[in-house]
């Protein structure tokens, strides 16, 4: 840990504690998680590729893209099937038989809907294929929607890039590790108007400019090899996107945690307006303005 310090350190002060070789790496570093970010966020089946969410009632729900249908697409065949959301919870989709759709890849007629809440190791949820969209179900605090993406969307197609902050090494920060206690959980609105709770591992303190600061990490998926922070700062809704930045962290070592603004990102929401995305809790509203990282999307919806 003593050269992270020396790194940082040497960041915020402007000395020569470290060669120029080593502050070059970093940036370049960065450079390199940026042009990943886009790779996956413009991937064909990427958060930009979403074009409707669309919430499942109880009983039969007929979908595709024709006026009559009780979820219209917007994209697809006119009658693409029915899917049917039972009392308990569970799914069944029975497909036109002129929609020339696929159920996980396989040309079959019915088939059991497995939404992404209830699948089992690395599985995925069942998903149903139409030219070049497909869709899934996603569970949120009980309610049951589809999921609509297509390699074609005109979000994904029209992609304006993305905007940050210069690398700036001094947002790198080692933060001091408080272990949480058992149980320790903290709540988070969604852009849906749902709560989810998380498990809370520790607290995270740093100091910026003469002040201390905390935030709260979760354990977003249990197994998790990361912890993941959404928060919000002085710039958000000025300069980033007002509702969070997402930044994830690895978990301690000897009592401290590598914080890195740098690699702070938006959020689906800021691309797209069919996503579920958690906001910045008041826990981690940061009284500070964390000029790294992401920018506000030119292309906001």
């Amino acid at each position: 840990m003593i050269r992270t310090s020396l790194f940082v350190a040497a960041a915020i002060l402007g000395v020569a504690a470290v060669p120029a070789t080593t502050i070059d790496n970093y940036k370049q570093g960065i450079e390199q998680w940026r042009a990943g970010r886009i790779e996956r966020l413009t991937a064909p089946d990427g958060w930009l590729s979403l074009v409707a969410l669309e919430w499942l009632k109880e009983g039969a729900n007929r979908i595709g893209s024709a006026a009559d249908n009780d979820l219209v697409l917007g994209v697809g065949p006119a009658h693409l099937g029915v899917v049917t959301l039972e009392r308990d919870g569970s799914l069944r989709i029975v497909l036109d038989k002129d929609s020339g759709a696929t159920i996980d890849g396989k040309a079959v007629g019915a088939a059991t809907l497995v939404d992404d809440a209830h699948v089992e190791g690395d599985a995925a949820p069942t998903r149903v294929a139409f030219g070049s969209a497909s869709f899934y179900v996603i569970d949120r605090d009980g309610r049951k929607g589809l999921r609509v993406k297509d390699t074609e969307a005109p979000s994904r197609r029209h992609f304006a890039g993305i905007d940050a902050f210069a690398i700036d090494p001094s947002w790198r920060i080692e933060a001091s590790w408080v272990p949480a206690p058992p149980g320790e959980t903290l709540e988070m609105g969604t852009a849906i108007g749902t709560i989810d709770k998380y498990p809370v591992p520790g607290k995270l303190e740093f100091s910026r400019d003469g002040k201390h600061f905390e935030l709260l990490p979760v354990i977003e998926v249990p197994g998790d090899a990361q912890y993941f922070i959404v928060f919000a700062d002085r710039t958000s809704g000025k300069e980033t996107y007002g509702a969070a930045r997402f930044l994830y962290v690895d978990p301690p070592q000897d009592g401290k945690v590598v914080l890195d603004f740098n690699k702070a990102y938006n959020p689906p929401c800021a691309f797209t307006p069919f996503a579920t995305c958690p906001l910045a809790p008041p826990e981690n509203r940061l009284d500070l303005r964390v000029t790294a990282g992401e920018k506000k999307y030119a292309g906001a919806h």
